[in-house]
């Protein structure tokens, strides 16, 4: 599976401008790489505008999503459609989509934990339930929203559910960029799948994203990384069948004692 993520710099505040960069992004990278996968950041429609989410975020998601599945069937290609302000009954969640190549909404995922540290509680909403695996040409998958990659609790059950890949997607800062990547290696290595991520880069009222997008293998090799700065393209292809090598060679979830561990904790 080829899979190519755009670390991209979003305009703030500007969904119009922002679908114009991701379709002219996509032109070029199909005609390059073909990949059959794409990738984009959290809230890459808007960027952090918090103050001013309400005006800017998409009304129950109906452009966002209609935007994605043209491109899906354009292009012929499984969209991991990052994640975008959503309002729904006045509320507002962060919302990741994924889309296939026939232009489907195959899962949608509302952020569970939502970030103090950017104030994201003061102005969304949290999600109400845990991610699920899901599927793209056959390969089962799972789909975490940035902060949520420190709570492994969530992640476990998507690999105990056969899930092969796990996509990240985030505006994660560069004042923890060191947690970004470390965090990312161990979950690869303790659920024995391949994490991709995508994050953003640029600065938006003081707060400094730190791009670092990855491909990490399920024996915790960083295939690929981006740089901290720059607004770049990376293509790599994966072979999920290296899970099931590594899950053979190292059988950790047949050495589980689910019934010694304490629950809800």
């Amino acid at each position: 599976m080829k899979i190519s993520i755009y670390q991209m710099e979003i305009v703030p505040g500007n969904p119009l401008e922002n679908f114009k960069k991701v379709e002219e992004w996509l032109e070029k990278e199909i005609k390059s790489s073909a990949p059959d996968v794409i990738v984009l950041p959290e809230m890459w429609t808007t960027s952090y505008t918090l103050e001013d989410i309400h005006i800017h975020a998409d009304d129950n998601g109906k452009a966002t999503v209609a935007f994605l599945q043209s491109l899906a069937k354009t292009f012929n290609i499984n969209i991991i459609g990052g994640s975008f302000a959503n309002k729904v009954d006045g509320k507002v969640y962060n919302t990741a989509v994924v889309i296939n190549r026939q232009g489907e909404v195959v899962y949608q995922y509302d952020k569970v934990h939502l970030v103090p540290m950017l104030n994201e509680p003061e102005y969304l909403t949290g999600g109400q339930k845990a991610p699920e695996v899901f599927e793209l040409d056959g390969i089962k998958m799972g789909l975490i929203i940035c902060y949520d990659l420190r709570f492994s609790e969530i992640i476990r059950p998507l690999a105990l559910e056969g899930a092969e890949v796990l996509f990240i997607v985030a505006e994660w800062p560069i004042a923890r960029l060191k947690h970004w990547k470390n965090i990312q290696i161990t979950r690869a290595i303790e659920n024995q799948m391949f994490v991709v991520s995508c994050n953003n880069v640029g600065t938006y009222k003081e707060v400094t994203y730190g791009g670092s997008s990855m491909v990490v293998n399920p024996w915790g090799d960083t295939l690929i990384e981006g740089s901290t700065t720059e607004e770049e393209t990376l293509t790599t292809s994966i072979k999920v069948e290296e899970t099931v090598v590594i899950r053979e060679n190292v059988p950790v979830f047949t050495s589980r004692v689910p019934h010694l561990y304490k629950q809800g904790l």
